[in-house]
């Protein structure tokens, strides 16, 4: 049995403890939140015996094993960091870091803590839903392209309208569209289609600076892809892959929810099954897999391809950030 701890406590966090104690992989065992009242509030409900105000105290905790990460993008990096020092597991909540600088910067304290482990939550490359879209793929003659999209109207965004400035539209936490939905996006394209010759982000701004919605255009040699995102709209348009005369389609690029193959004859064959009702169930259950036992080869080899697919979405990214004119606080001086 895992035991774990959390840093940030919504309802991201809700749902990842839930599907832990599903995969019976996993116990909650420890809570941080900068205040003890706030701890004990979502501890108390999830079984957690452990109340922290201070992370370094949590993370050198010998009855914690691994730490999930869920707070405001811009403290991933320091608390991931802290987490690995500590020679322990972390799993951060997409996206991983802010850039390829903090990216690598994680990478090297792995290789200095070889008992410690980074994962990054991209909980739909996991699902079979997902699995079963990669291995259609691999089987179609030729692929020309893809239009996938994820918009959906974000319940800060309401707060946004009124004069404020929630962490997830802000800059100085890391926030905007393409940094939150378009991370689905972005590791569908990495592993469907891997990493484009040229990239464009044609983005609308808000006043904070972030981007409320956006076209991303990758080009291949002998294709583009185009990536819809926004948490300042709902869009109920579905997703496709081109091939010649047949078709992927799916219902939602990161929900997967219902996902058919179009053949040259016109004829659709459902590739999907029904989706667990908390998505988190199956990366919770392959983390714990290599967790538990990081000698089969297997495992070893799924932790690393996992490895170099955050570090190339990380890059892909922060690429389309520079050509969107997109700037975290103070990145431009740390770059």
């Amino acid at each position: 049995m895992i035991k774990f701890g959390i840093i940030g406590t919504n309802w991201i966090t809700q749902q990842y403890v839930d599907a832990a104690h599903a995969s019976k992989e996993w116990k909650l065992t420890a809570v941080y939140s900068r205040t003890l009242e706030k701890a004990h509030e979502f501890g108390d409900k999830n079984g957690a015996t452990k109340f922290y105000d201070q992370i370094a105290d949590m993370v050198n905790d010998d009855e914690v094993d691994a730490v999930y990460i869920a707070s405001p993008n811009s403290l991933h990096f320091a608390q991931a960091k802290q987490v690995l020092e500590a020679d322990k597991v972390a799993v951060v909540e997409k996206p991983i870091v802010a850039n390829p600088t903090e990216w690598m910067a994680l990478d090297k304290t792995l290789k200095a803590h070889p008992q410690a482990k980074l994962f990054e939550a991209a909980r739909h490359i996991h699902e079979p839903n997902f699995k079963a879209v990669t291995q259609k793929i691999a089987e179609m003659d030729e692929i020309q392209g893809a239009t996938l999209t994820y918009a959906k109207y974000s319940s800060r965004f309401d707060s946004y309208l009124s004069g404020n400035e929630p962490n997830i539209f802000s800059l100085k936490f890391a926030g905007g569209a393409l940094q939150d939905l378009g991370v689905y996006l972005a590791y569908d394209a990495m592993v469907w289609f891997g990493m484009p010759d040229e990239v464009a982000y044609f983005n609308q701004k808000l006043r904070t600076g972030a981007d409320g919605k956006g076209v991303a255009i990758l080009r291949y040699p002998e294709y583009d892809v185009v990536l819809n995102i926004g948490k300042n709209v709902n869009s109920e348009i579905g997703s496709e892959i081109y091939g010649l005369k047949d078709t992927i389609i799916m219902d939602n690029a990161a929900e997967l929810n219902r996902v058919e193959y179009l053949n040259a004859s016109g004829d659709k064959e459902l590739i999907s099954t029904a989706p667990d009702e908390n998505p988190m169930i199956a990366e919770a259950t392959d983390f714990a897999r290599v967790i538990n036992d990081p000698d089969d080869p297997q495992n070893q080899r799924d932790y690393q391809e996992w490895l170099t697919l955050s570090r190339n979405v990380n890059k892909l990214l922060y690429n389309l950030r520079q050509n969107g004119k997109i700037y975290f606080t103070n990145e431009k001086e740390e770059d």
